[in-house]
């Protein structure tokens, strides 16, 4: 079977990368809430209207890597190989060097780094952004309880498996806020990157181990 998209579909995911790209490029120069839609319109040369069929928020244009690579962790544990724990999928999906961590495809440590500064600029100084990235996790929290109930049998409502999906997704929140602090205060990414990977590790190996004596109080 032909599983390429037709003449199409093509148009429209290129469509769709060209408001995306013109978006951040403008996010880049003035900052999140310094750029208003109509603004991006102009630049990608489309309707104002169209803008919002692809992304129906102003905070989708920015945020829809994130919202894809979250339903790419998800895929990733749904299919991860039978006997497999969902916290070594998690871990093994996060380590897994991509986006503006994939060096090679980025252009260098030089290139990524500039990116990692500028994401983090952006983010940081935009409200807006901030509360919906706490939105888009808040709802990735949700699916993943129910993808972690399901296979283990629980009900959704159950605090076991929110606690868990909740566990995991803080390794994953923590990792992000890591690495912008790192970016603000000039880190190169390649040296992020490997920082990264060593508290990702840690982190999840004292989840392996579980929280019995950890930070117990010293007498």
């Amino acid at each position: 079977m032909n599983t390429q998209p037709g003449l199409r579909e093509r148009k429209k995911q290129q469509t769709r990368q060209l408001i995306a790209d013109s978006a951040r490029r403008l996010f880049a120069e003035r900052g999140f809430d310094g750029v208003t839609v109509a603004e991006v319109a102009r630049a990608a040369d489309v309707a104002e209207k169209t803008v919002f069929n692809y992304f129906p928020t102003k905070e989708d244009l920015f945020y829809s890597q994130l919202e894809a690579f979250e339903e790419e962790l998800l895929e990733a544990l749904r299919t991860r190989e039978p006997g497999q724990a969902v916290l070594a999928a998690f871990r093994d999906f996060l380590l897994q060097p991509r986006g503006v961590f994939d060096l090679k495809a980025r252009g260098g440590d030089a290139d990524a780094t500039r990116q990692l500064q500028t994401v983090a600029r952006v983010i940081t100084e935009s409200p807006a952004l901030l509360a919906r990235e706490r939105q888009v996790f808040d709802r990735y929290a949700d699916a993943l309880t129910v993808l972690i109930a399901d296979e283990t049998g629980s009900a959704p409502r159950d605090v076991e498996p929110r606690a868990v999906a909740n566990a995991l997704l803080g390794v994953h929140r923590a990792l992000i806020h890591y690495s912008r602090e790192r970016a603000l205060a000039g880190a190169p990414a390649s040296r992020t990157a490997r920082e990264l990977r060593a508290q990702a590790t840690q982190a999840f190996a004292q989840l392996e181990r579980g929280l019995d004596n950890y930070a117990a109080k010293r007498s």
